[in-house]
């Protein structure tokens, strides 16, 4: 059996009912996302999310396979959303970054895939020095059954936003584009990100255009489309993040 772990997770092993988990304190951030300019989102967090970031879709160049994400800094390795040591608590938190150290895995026996996902935690957050998610008899304990509420959630929902990307790619709307800026004099050049393409939206057939709003979708397209406006705001974040130039007399 082969378990796949999903962006930034180390090594994942099922979770079992007699282990202990470190949990995050609170405002701690996995290590991972200090080091990423990009953390994925789901379908329903478009709204709330769209608020604080620029969200756009980035793929695998190989199967064209595009994904939502959370765009948070404009170079590699650049996360602005940090603050002292933490995730600042002035912005959304992605659930993606809120389930943590939990994850729902694909699971892959005899080189098939499974459809059923499996319940996995950080390896390294398996600790004697954390609580218990489930009692000596085995029965879950309140805490995680709140933790087991948002990674089901979370998991149907990253479903439907494949659905939504499958669409986007069949209807031949999204476009790869580049931030250009300039901060403090200096050019910033940030690609490897797609957009839809607004004007290709009234090319689409009726037929078209009706999924996209009985799914849903016209309207993520809109609230994406909008929040790329934060880009802006993104630029200055990294603006008051530099050292401010020292004056000489």
């Amino acid at each position: 059996m082969q378990i796949n772990p999903p962006f930034g997770y180390r090594e994942i092993v099922p979770l079992q009912k007699d282990r202990k988990v470190r949990l995050p304190a609170p405002g701690e951030v996995p290590e991972f996302c200090r080091k990423t300019n990009a953390v994925p989102i789901s379908y329903s967090e478009f709204g709330v999310a769209s608020r604080d970031y620029p969200l756009a879709f980035v793929s695998t160049e190989a199967a064209k396979v595009y994904s939502p994400v959370a765009v948070l800094g404009v170079a590699g390795g650049e996360n602005l959303f940090l603050r002292d040591g933490g995730w600042d608590p002035s912005v959304y938190l992605p659930a993606y970054l809120r389930r943590y150290p939990f994850c729902m895995a694909r699971v892959t026996l005899n080189t098939v895939e499974q459809d059923d996902r499996l319940i996995c935690v950080e390896k390294d957050a398996l600790s004697e020095d954390g609580e218990r998610m489930f009692d000596h008899a085995g029965a879950p304990l309140p805490r995680w059954l709140a933790i087991e509420k948002l990674l089901r959630e979370y998991e149907a929902d990253i479903e439907r936003g494949r659905e939504m990307c499958a669409i986007l790619a069949d209807y031949a709307l999204l476009e790869g584009f580049t931030l250009q800026a300039s901060v403090r004099g200096a050019s910033v050049t940030f690609g490897g990100m797609y957009r839809v393409d607004e004007k290709k939206l009234e090319l689409l057939n009726a037929a078209q255009h009706k999924t996209l709003i009985r799914k849903g979708i016209m309207g993520r397209i809109y609230t994406h489309l909008t929040s790329l406006d934060n880009f802006a705001r993104l630029i200055a974040r990294r603006e008051a993040s530099m050292p401010t130039p020292s004056r000489r007399g």
